[in-house]
Formats: C-alpha cells, sequence, structure tokens
C-alpha cells in the first residue's frame, strides 16, 4: 500500500544509492554534520511490528548492511541508528555517522546545533560500490 500524500511513498529509485523490491536507500546531507543515509520500506507502514517475520529481518540485513557500508567508508567516531517516524509516519531508519566535531555530537543530530561543525560529505559512488558489495546488486529482496 502506498500513500500519494506521503513523502517517503513519492520516492523512487532516481534518488537511492541502492534500492530493491522492498527497500530504497536514500542519501541525504545535514548540515554540520554531512552525509547520512536512510533506509526506507517502500510499502506504506507505519511499525515494524507490522511487518511479517522475514519482512523484519531482510529490512534489519539491510539496515546493518548500510551502516557497514557507512561505517567503511566514512571511519567515523560512532555509528546512530534511529527509526523515529514521528513527523513522516512511514517505516525508516536514519544511518548516521557521527564525529567529535559535527555540529550536534554528543547529542543527536535533531538537537540543537552545540557548534558551527564540521562537514563530513560522502561520494555517492563510494556508497553505492560499498552498499553493491554489502548487499549484492539492486534488485529483487534477499528474504
Amino acid at each position: 500500500m502506498t500513500d500519494d500524500r506521503c513523502p517517503l511513498c513519492r520516492l523512487d529509485e532516481a534518488s537511492a544509492l541502492w534500492a530493491n523490491e522492498q527497500c530504497l536507500v536514500i542519501p541525504a546531507e545535514v548540515a554540520g554534520l554531512g552525509t547520512i543515509c536512510r533506509v526506507i520500506w517502500r510499502g506504506h507502514v507505519r511499525e515494524m511490528g507490522d511487518l511479517s517475520t522475514g519482512e523484519r529481518r531482510a529490512l534489519m540485513d539491510i539496515v546493518f548492511a548500510v551502516e557497514t557500508a557507512v561505517r567503511d567508508c566514512a571511519r567515523p567516531a560512532k555509528m546512530n541508528l534511529a527509526s523515529l517516524g514521528n513527523l513522516v509516519p512511514h517505516l525508516h531508519w536514519h544511518i548516521i555517522p557521527r564525529y567529535q566535531n559535527d555540529a550536534y555530537f554528543p547529542d543527536a543530530i535533531w538537537a540543537a546545533a552545540r557548534r558551527p561543525g564540521a562537514h563530513y560529505p560522502l561520494s555517492d559512488e563510494r556508497l553505492r560500490a560499498a552498499l553493491r558489495a554489502a548487499l549484492g546488486p539492486p534488485g529483487k529482496p534477499r528474504l
């Protein structure tokens, strides 16, 4: 099921670093931090518990693979994983590399900035290659 009013339902593969029938991996830039990734479940689902056991396992396998790929590309001090969905009630995970000199450290990136912060952009091509290495080629789900 999709919802035409939902900004995450409207995303397509053109904006993705990697995609299969279940998920999209989308980069985003955060001021004072740099590149983060979002893993977005394609169906308009609000909660993890609404997925089947196999779907939850497949989603988390992707989340953990994206975390590893981002960590390998970014070499951050710490990785944060967050699934909130308070503003957009559509299942998605934020994969966030953290640096001791980013604008928000040690707080969450949704807190007020503590300082101007360094900016750590990541190359889309480097991330795509790391995601292909971790997840295989874009395409069909691995349940």
